[in-house]
Parts: structure tokens; sequence; C-alpha cells
């Protein structure tokens, strides 16, 4: 991406994660919703809109419907915000690498968890024997 494209990118992230927490009243986001990053296109047509949503796969299906509903009216404020003469599309989708990150994280414990349980185990053993006699 090049600069300008990162830049608006970093600018659309902040203002959607005000505008959602400020401006819309939809049940549908009472969950917490964070705005994890924003891709734009290089002719910056389209930005997509990565989010993640804490609640059970329908709440957060849910979230992200409101939020396609309330895309419209967003692009619309980011064009009068940013000063923009043409807003990007904006594209909302749930972020499944922070899933896959948690995922990966989570393994990661499991294997430093049996690491130590296999240094104690060896260390106690390495304690139990007894030195042969001289």
């Amino acid at each position: 991406m090049s600069r300008r494209t990162d830049r608006l990118a970093s600018t659309i992230q902040q203002e959607i994660a005000v505008m959602i927490q400020r401006d819309l009243n939809d049940p549908r986001l009472e969950r917490i919703i964070s705005v994890t990053r924003v891709r734009v296109s290089e002719d910056i047509s389209v930005a997509d809109v990565f989010v993640t949503v804490m609640g059970t796969p329908g709440q957060q299906t849910a979230a992200l419907n409101a939020l396609k509903h309330s895309a419209g009216m967003m692009r619309t404020r980011l064009t009068k915000d940013l000063s923009l003469r043409l807003a990007p599309f904006l594209k909302f989708q749930l972020d499944e690498d922070l899933k896959k990150e948690l995922a990966v994280m989570e393994l990661l414990d499991q294997v430093a968890r049996e690491n130590a349980e296999l240094d104690k185990k060896r260390a106690e053993e390495a304690g139990n024997q007894t030195p042969p006699p001289a």
C-alpha cells in the first residue's frame, strides 16, 4: 500500500470506531466492537473494515449485519468529516486473523505448560536416583 492509503486507512479506522461508539443506536450493537484494522484499495474505492465482536457467533453475525446496514451512513459521514470528494465503499468483515492468533497463542501456552511439566518430572527423576556405591 502507498503512504496515502495507509494514512487514509488509519484515519478511517479511528473515525469508524468513534461512530460505532457514539452515533449508532442499533440494539444489535450492544456488544463490545473493536475495529481491528482497515485496508483501503489502491484506487481508494473500497475499504475493508475488519472488526471483532465479543459474544456468541449469533451475536457477532447480528452486529456485523447492523454494521453493514449502517455502512452508507458511515460513508456519508466520512465524506464530510474527512473532506473527501468520495469516501470508499465500506465492507465490514469479522477479523478471523485475531481468532487464529488467539488459537496459536493458546497452543504455545499449552506447549510451555507441557514442557514445564516434563522438566519437573525429569528433575524429580534425577533427584531420586542414588549414586552408585564406590
